[in-house]
């Protein structure tokens, strides 16, 4: 009984902790400000079939975050909380499902160390904390291959519900970021099969009655969508999934080792330990067809395989192994050695020590976009949470030594969770930088209906969000390049055409970057300078008296 009651207030302080700090930072360019602008437009047109950025056409992912979050506008209001709640809530209930599935497959001890080896992992928490796709589909693919693991438990009563489970979650997890869901989870189920010379999870798929969920759930909105924008199939199912994994258009290419650097740091504090489990879960358990740790093995190693190979790679590509990495941690951990526990924690020492020491080095870097305040706010943070990680190493192992590795690794993922919000907190440091929160707010309460708002040579993703109120672009394009080709009316392709616009504007503002409003100065254009910051100023045209 006390037990549960501790694990009940550990469990009501880790949901204060993880939604309570959704509103603490600015939000920073360019996913943050894209991801919480094209909700709200949803919001002031009302349509929500086509998805809009600075309401030009935007079809590179699908609508199910955008409904989720204008939602969360409608019911709570437009503010940083409610931009982040989506995957603060996705990332929370991945948590929850990696403990109940731990749990279910073997034991309580298992099923909360998974639990704790999720929520305490640097990508993984960070991830959950900022605004991107990508912890809403790692959830939904979880939730699908949780369901179809349960569907394949030998002498299952809820076998069938399930499997429908994790077709309706196939169905959200394409509705979170496209093809991909069907990619990763097909491959593994077909992979999975042959190396281990097992057919049967076949046999239970219900794929007439899962199929047909799958389609009722995924595919209205984008007949909806297609119907209405017919140029939508080419680009979203050609350009955004095919052209994006062979080609490097989208500019985001990197080595292919560089998500092992990417695991090794969000993977923090559980780096090695992960790892050990890993290569321990393809051992053969019980006498079973359908293996558990084998199929999660071949989920992560797939997945992290098909990134890797991809010509298009970000950090958050790889979240989708954290849940299952967590669970085969747990599982491992559940039954590790005092003295092998001891080993992975004075493993990771060196990496702390690594990590002030880089922090150091920081501490002394600034220039003309950081300045000396900023970076000193950041390392501050940096260190003190990279203390207490620290500490969080010390402390385990000093109760490992006592024999309560329980205890141990519950104190680790406790300090570690407190450290991962801490460097996101540090990180707001540079929002004068990343952010254009107070240059906007600033002039927002001058700006009257109708009145346009161009800008110049470039686009600040965080201004529209604060600013309440759409942009027309000049002599820029880049990912709005596509939209803008269905309604080229919605730009200015010069600079000279805008001059002509903003002398014939009775009222007019205009955001540019820093060099851009000193050469247009220079150049005689007549504006007033509302607020700047160390990237973008916002000007006026004067008023006529």
């Amino acid at each position: 009984m006390k037990s549960r009651a501790v694990a009940w207030l550990l469990l009501i302080a880790l949901f204060a902790a993880w939604f309570g700090t959704l509103g603490q930072r600015a939000l920073v360019r360019p996913d943050e400000g894209r991801y919480a602008e094209i909700p709200r437009e949803m919001v002031v047109s009302g349509d929500w079939t086509t998805p809009r950025l600075n309401d030009i056409k935007y079809f590179e992912k699908p609508a199910l975050q955008y409904w989720a979050t204008a939602t969360a506008y409608t019911l709570f209001g437009e503010d940083e909380w409610t931009a982040r709640l989506w995957p603060a809530l996705t990332g929370f209930l991945g948590v929850l499902l990696a403990w109940y599935t731990g749990r279910r497959l073997w034991g309580e001890r298992a099923g909360l160390l998974a639990g704790a080896i999720l929520g305490s992992s640097l990508l993984y928490n960070v991830m959950a904390h900022v605004i991107t796709l990508d912890t809403g589909l790692s959830f939904f693919l979880q939730l699908a291959w949780t369901g179809f693991i349960f569907a394949q438990q030998p002498n299952a009563q809820d076998g069938r519900r399930w499997m429908l489970i994790a077709w309706a979650a196939l169905g959200l997890a394409m509705l979170s970021k496209g093809l991909v869901a069907l990619v990763l989870t097909g491959g593994t189920l077909v992979t999975y099969s042959l190396l281990n010379r097992d057919l049967s999870p076949w046999k239970r798929l219900a794929p007439i009655s899962g199929l047909a969920l799958f389609l009722a759930i995924s595919a209205p909105w984008f007949v909806a969508v297609s119907l209405a924008n017919p140029e939508f199939p080419h680009f979203f199912f050609i350009h955004e999934h095919f052209e994006r994994f062979l080609t490097k258009s989208h500019h985001r290419y990197q080595p292919n080792w560089y998500f092992l650097m990417i695991y090794a740091i969000g993977a923090v504090p559980w780096v090695f330990m992960l790892i050990h489990a890993l290569a321990k879960s393809w051992r053969r358990e019980g006498d079973t067809a359908f293996q558990p740790q084998r199929f999660l093995f071949v989920w992560v190693v797939l997945t992290f395989t098909f990134f890797s190979v991809s010509s298009s790679k970000l950090p958050p590509y790889i979240l989708p192994i954290f849940p299952a990495l967590a669970l085969l941690g747990g599982r491992h951990l559940a039954e590790l050695s005092r003295r092998a526990l001891s080993l992975h924690l004075l493993a990771m020492l060196p990496v702390a020590i690594a990590g002030l020491i880089g922090i150091r080095q920081l501490a002394g870097y600034h220039d003309n976009d950081y300045s000396v305040e900023m970076i000193a706010g950041l390392t501050d943070w940096l260190t003190a949470m990279t203390l207490l990680w620290a500490a969080g190493l010390l402390g385990a192992l000093a109760l490992v030594q006592k024999r309560c590795n329980m205890a141990a690794l519950t104190l680790l993922a406790l300090l570690s969770f407190v450290a991962d919000l801490g460097v996101l907190r540090g990180h707001d440091a540079l929002a004068p930088f990343n952010s254009a929160r107070d240059l906007a707010i600033k002039v927002r309460p001058l700006l009257t209906p109708g009145v346009p708002v161009y800008s110049v040579n470039g686009y600040e993703q965080t201004i529209p969000f604060y600013l309440k109120h759409t942009m027309t672009l000049v002599n820029y394009q880049d990912e709005m390049e596509f939209g803008l080709k269905q309604e080229p009316q919605k730009w200015i392709p010069t600079v000279p055409e805008f001059k002509k616009r903003w002398a014939a504007d009775r009222d007019a503002f205009a955001a540019m970057s820093l060099s851009n409003y000193d050469s247009l100065k220079a150049e005689g254009l007549p504006m007033v300078e509302l607020a700047r910051d160390k990237r973008n100023v916002i000007v006026r045209k004067p008023l006529a008296p």
